[in-house]
């Protein structure tokens, strides 16, 4: 479940970077492309902290 968690974040990465890149070529707004690439940063870092946090001794 963890690989297809991580594979499907860095594969809305490549989405999004790509989608960025025809934002700025103009032929998609950029102010939509700019938050779905932050947007899709954002998921990816904070699922890779989140994995490794230490939860303390139980």
């Amino acid at each position: 479940m963890k690989k297809i968690m991580l594979s499907f974040m860095i594969l809305l990465i490549v989405f999004s970077f790509g989608l960025h890149i025809l934002g700025l070529l103009n032929l998609i707004p950029i102010y939509l492309t700019s938050p779905l690439l932050l947007l899709s940063f954002l998921l990816f870092f904070y699922y890779f902290n989140e994995r490794k946090r230490f939860r303390g001794f139980r």
